[in-house]
């Protein structure tokens, strides 16, 4: 075996630059492993990666291998490597940015403080729903640091970091209040949401309602940024997971979170997947879509409302 297939494009563009692209198999070094993938989910930062939006170092070459979310078994260990072996099934985030490229391929090496193992109760390719997002907002609860009892408005929570800033937020002890369009109310809410208001540019004077005073902070994973703040209590904070365009106002710290900074986290991914585990995160698989298939995941991702995450499979 020494070719592979993989999910590549040469050219940045529209979804139609997205191909199986035929590369060598990796073989793994010092520290790490090498991972048969089973499943690879496809999520905005790849529509970024593919339209050209990332500068990228040097010796990142074409074809471009995306994806930071996987999930499958180990079949080969490189050298150091200590407790992992082969048959092992893992789950990590990794960096497209990287020579070799992203998690949308056959086989992917992986630094082993990276990994994660999958609870026998979850399947390889739910799995590979949980790195990038809920390490997102694991990394942005830490940031915000607040206190059991205070209080947390998410954007975009019918998305899967929204999703997930509602389910961790209320598991840690916050007041979550998560924001919904009428028909996504019900599901708000089933994610522990302690009150659910109208999304959008409305949503500030809703939790302005209930909070008179506003809220501790914001966790902004829409992108509503400026039209948000007003929800924020004076000398409160918003966490941005792009970065924020505008100014802030009243003393409110803005704050930005970077998953590529927290992926070497695996006992903390370990955690989380634990969580997944015993219901108190959920997972969510929009659809599988075979890997060849890559350029429609795109293009339905890009059409919006998407729940959950589309997952590459190989």
């Amino acid at each position: 075996m020494t070719d592979m297939r993989a999910v590549g494009f040469t050219e940045f563009g529209d979804p139609s630059v997205m191909k199986i692209v035929t590369v060598p198999v990796p073989v793994p070094g010092p520290g790490q492993v090498r991972v048969r993938v089973a499943g690879a989910t496809v999520n905005p930062t790849d529509i970024g990666f593919r339209l050209g939006g990332r500068q990228l170092p040097e010796g990142v070459t074409p074809p471009y291998i995306a994806g930071m979310d996987l999930a499958g078994v180990i079949d080969l260990t490189g050298p150091q490597v200590s407790g992992w072996r082969a048959g092992d099934r893992v789950m990590a985030a990794v960096s497209p940015s990287v020579p070799g490229g992203g998690a949308q391929a056959e086989y992917v090496l992986v630094a082993q403080d990276q990994l994660a193992r999958v609870p026998e109760a979850i399947s390889l390719e739910a799995a590979a729903t949980l790195p990038m997002n809920a390490m997102t907002v694991r990394a942005a609860l830490d940031m915000l640091a607040l206190a059991p009892g205070q209080t947390l408005a998410v954007t975009g929570s019918a998305g899967a970091v929204g999703q997930y800033a509602i389910q961790l937020g209320t598991h840690d002890g916050l007041v979550v209040i998560g924001d919904a369009k009428p028909e996504d109310e019900d599901l708000i809410r089933s994610f522990g949401a302690a009150h659910v208001v109208t999304r959008g540019e409305p949503m500030a004077a809703a939790v302005r309602e209930l909070y008179p005073s506003g809220v501790d902070a914001v966790l902004d994973a829409a992108l509503l940024g400026p039209r948000v703040l007003p929800a924020v209590r004076d000398g409160g904070q918003l966490m941005a997971v792009r970065p924020f365009q505008g100014q802030t106002e009243r003393d409110i710290k803005i704050s930005l979170v970077l998953v590529g900074n927290h992926l070497h986290e695996g006992a903390r991914l370990a955690e989380l997947a634990g969580l997944a585990a015993k219901g108190v995160l959920t997972l969510r698989i929009a659809d599988l879509i075979p890997a060849e298939d890559a350029a429609q995941a795109h293009r339905r991702l890009e059409a919006g409302g998407v729940r959950g995450r589309l997952v590459l499979t190989f």
